[in-house]
């Protein structure tokens, strides 16, 4: 993987070391511009962990901030690439495990941003696929200030490709869907029967800890037991790992290979391919002779 010092290093200077990463003057509407004593939140997606998937206009944000809010998913690579003295607070979620409530977020954002600061909010993937993001900025909004959202590489999207696994595929699926495996305070999402269709891709965010219990219950519901099915662990990273299965024995695998969290589970005839990529697929390679041979 390519130093991230090395990635800043080939980037074009910046002229915005005295300027807020507000809103682009030549375009703003004159209530913004009344406002520029309010600061404002730039809420942005930090992608699945690689800083080389780090979108140029997230990293440009980055560089200007006052504060910066982050989550457990944030990757330390992608942490040190933002404005070396900007404040950094940590408030992130692991399950039962938070290290402030969803309010202490929200306040920490009004509260930074009516002081006139450029507050980023760094979240792992997309704020706007499982991220809270819609929640956050609409607390923002309430107190009048105004907020900027820049997309991320959603794990769905870094774990699939990483492994060779097409989200969709005009022989294999034809649609694609995101679920949760939680909904909100912690119960369980136990809505089968939207997910027999086996012309659909499905990817499950957030569902290692129930999947023994997600699979019978889609047994149960009537998709096929012979379903292919992939766990993939620590999507895009140098540890990422991955488990190929069926629904009917993808649980009983991973009880024994016991892949660590954060994990994306897919599951669709799309999973085939995996095999059919691998021995080319340079993603998934470890062999830094053939990195090196793409630069």
């Amino acid at each position: 993987m390519t130093d991230s010092s090395t990635f800043i290093a080939t980037l074009p200077p910046n002229d915005l070391s005295n300027k807020k990463c507000v809103v682009n003057a030549l375009n703003a509407p004159t209530t913004v511009l009344a406002t520029a004593k309010v600061g404002t939140v730039h809420l942005v997606g930090a992608g699945s962990g690689d800083p080389e998937l780090l979108t140029l206009k997230a990293l440009r944000v980055m560089q200007c901030a006052d504060v910066v809010l982050y989550d457990s998913l944030v990757s330390e690579d992608i942490l040190d690439m933002c404005e070396p003295t900007a404040e950094k607070i940590f408030v992130g979620k692991r399950r039962a495990n938070h290290a402030l409530p969803q309010e202490g977020i929200n306040e920490l954002l009004v509260k930074h941003a009516l002081a006139g600061k450029t507050v980023v909010r760094l979240k792992g993937g997309d704020p706007f696929i499982f991220g809270r993001g819609g929640e956050e900025l609409q607390e923002v909004v309430r107190h009048g200030i105004f907020f900027e959202s820049i997309p991320g590489i959603t794990a769905a999207s870094a774990a699939a490709s990483r492994a060779g696994i097409p989200l969709t595929h005009r022989d294999h699926a034809q649609s694609v869907q995101f679920v949760t495996a939680c909904k909100k305070l912690g119960a369980p999402n136990n809505d089968y029967s939207e997910l027999l269709d086996s012309t659909q891709t499905v990817v499950f965010y957030m569902g290692l800890h129930r999947l023994d219990e997600m699979t019978k219950g889609l047994m149960a519901a009537g998709r096929d037991s012979e379903t292919p099915f992939a766990i993939i662990s620590h999507a895009s990273l140098p540890t990422q790992q991955v488990l190929i299965g069926t629904l009917k024995d993808i649980a009983e695998q991973q009880a024994s290979a016991n892949l660590p969290t954060p994990a994306l589970l897919i599951m669709g005839d799309v999973v085939t391919l995996h095999g059919e990529f691998a021995e080319y697929n340079l993603g998934a390679l470890v062999a830094p002779t053939i990195e090196a041979s793409c630069v």
